[in-house]
């Protein structure tokens, strides 16, 4: 793992969607936007699933995700590769749900990434 640099922490906190890639164990890639991609902590992002359910079936088959946060106006963003592991209950999972009650959705897993790779541009 790598930590991410307070440039790329701070371009995820600020640009939604963020934008995650996965593919089956095969290599059928799949993208889906994440409002909710956040950082973690220095070495970790996550995402709430909320209706993804092809994204959680390729991660159980294929961990290894890669997800891009794009500015289109300033042209800026952060890209991140790294290993997902998926939860379904914990502290972690019980506080993303709350935070997501106050916008009345709810999570049916909580996805993290250990990022492996940065980059900002």
């Amino acid at each position: 793992m790598v930590k991410l640099s307070d440039e790329a922490k701070q371009l995820i906190q600020t640009i939604h969607p963020g934008i995650v890639a996965s593919a089956t164990r095969n290599g059928m890639p799949n993208v889906s936007p994440k409002g909710s991609f956040q950082v973690l902590d220095d070495e970790h992002v996550l995402f709430a699933n909320i209706h993804s359910p092809r994204t959680i079936e390729n991660i159980i088959e294929n961990p290894q995700v890669s997800a891009i946060v794009f500015d289109p106006a300033t042209r800026h963003g952060c890209r991140i590769w790294g290993q997902a592991e998926v939860y379904q209950s914990g502290e972690l999972f019980d506080r993303v749900n709350s935070n997501l009650a106050a916008r009345k959705m709810h999570a049916s897993e909580v996805v993290v990434i250990s990022v492996d790779e940065f980059t900002t541009f």
